[in-house]
């Protein structure tokens, strides 16, 4: 899933971030869940199964694994191609840990 694609179905998709704690509070996309990589396992009952999830991290190379991993258990997951980073080429906003605008990290 293209960054352009998920920003028109926000509403119908959960965005799971699955970047580190210092880039999640950098910038990240608004309303999105974060569960780092190494957390997903243990954190799995977080995910909600009721509608797609669009995983997210910086470049896309952590988030494909998450994918990967997530429909193996069932999930109905989507990588966002080019991550955070082509989230903010196209111009979309990111948000920072204290509301302001955000940065990739």
């Amino acid at each position: 899933m293209d960054p352009v694609t998920l920003s028109n179905a926000r509403e119908t998709h959960q965005i799971l971030d699955v970047r580190d704690p210092y880039e999640w509070h950098a910038g990240r996309i608004d309303g999105a869940v974060h569960i780092p990589l190494q957390q997903l396992p243990v954190r799995l009952d977080e995910v909600d199964r009721g509608r797609p999830v669009a995983v997210v991290c910086r470049s896309g190379n952590r988030s494909v694994l998450a994918t990967n991993w997530l429909r193996q258990q069932g999930v109905d997951a989507h990588n966002v191609h080019g991550g955070v980073a082509a989230w903010a080429i196209h111009g979309l906003p990111l948000v920072s840990e204290d509301g302001r605008q955000g940065r990739v990290a």
